[in-house]
């Protein structure tokens, strides 16, 4: 389901890279950086990947470069935190093959991750200028636009583009955009609207567990657990007895029913025993046999 959390796409890429170079930096790296203590040794696994960036860094420079090629820089350069560069790379590439949107996403996330938030707003409004209903770049505008106290316009963008979205097909709009939307709605302190937008949704699209799913957890995050069960059930039966989730929801389902009888009062006349009466000895009661 869409979230405003950063979104992936780099990762797809960078994960080999940076997993190859965290193991190349030994734990005492940093000392190394301190004044008056010797540099510790060059980790030799860390200099070849070094190496070998600086070779396809040649090979871009003299334009002798594939798309591979490029790929696995931007790869080593971010591993190597060497952002700059990285930024640099893409900037050419992206310029080169303005049809690929995904190249300026991740120039978005690298701009953005260097606190360059006003150069990955530009770059998404590139994006969304040809692609106005794209979800990937609506999603890391609308982060952005969170994080600098601006939610309101990304909830109208987001809004401008589920509308359009309707105008378009004709149909109730695109589940991912009124995912996008509720979620604004839940961050901007809008449960309310947020819980009328996953309803919506979920009549719109009865087969799809996603709204009924977003709107439990809404609801148990409130501490509304009997409302939250409603829902989560809901989502079950979306997903059919052979849905492969089936077995997380019913374990989540069986976990939040066991929290909220925790959480519920003792009934009155239930089983537990009455406290004794604080009555005088004797008193109302028949006298002791002789």
């Amino acid at each position: 389901m869409p979230t405003l959390s950063p979104r992936p796409t780099l990762l797809r890429w960078l994960l080999p890279a940076l997993a190859v170079v965290g193991m190349s930096a030994g734990a005492g790296w940093w000392l190394g950086q301190r004044p008056g203590i010797r540099p510790a040794p060059i980790d030799p696994r860390r200099a070849a990947l070094t190496r070998e960036a600086e070779g396809l860094r040649e090979r871009v420079r003299t334009l002798r470069d594939t798309t591979e090629h490029r790929q696995r820089l931007l790869e080593l350069l971010v591993g190597l935190d060497r952002k700059p560069e990285a930024i640099a790379l893409l900037e050419g590439w992206a310029d080169r093959e303005p049809q690929r949107w995904s190249l300026r996403l991740m120039l978005a996330e690298l701009r953005r991750d260097q606190e360059d938030r006003r150069g990955a707003e530009r770059e998404l409004r590139q994006i969304l200028h040809q692609r106005p209903t794209q979800i990937e770049a609506l999603q890391l505008m609308s982060l952005l636009l969170l994080e600098q106290g601006r939610g309101a316009e990304a909830e109208a963008l987001v809004k401008a583009a589920s509308d359009a979205t309707v105008k378009a097909t004709g149909k109730a709009g695109s589940l991912e955009h009124g995912m996008l939307l509720a979620e604004l709605r839940q961050r901007r302190g809008s449960p309310a609207a947020a819980e009328a937008t996953y309803k919506t949704l979920m009549e719109a699209f009865p087969g799809d567990q996603r709204p009924a799913l977003a709107l439990a957890f809404l609801r148990q995050q409130r501490g509304q657990l009997a409302e939250a069960l409603v829902a989560l059930d809901q989502a079950r039966e979306r997903g059919g007895p052979d849905a492969t989730n089936r077995a997380t929801l019913d374990r989540l389902a069986a976990s939040w029913r066991l929290k909220a009888l925790r959480q519920s009062p003792p009934k009155a006349g239930g089983s537990s025993p009455a406290a004794p009466s604080a009555r005088p000895a004797g008193a109302g009661s028949e006298p002791p046999a002789p």
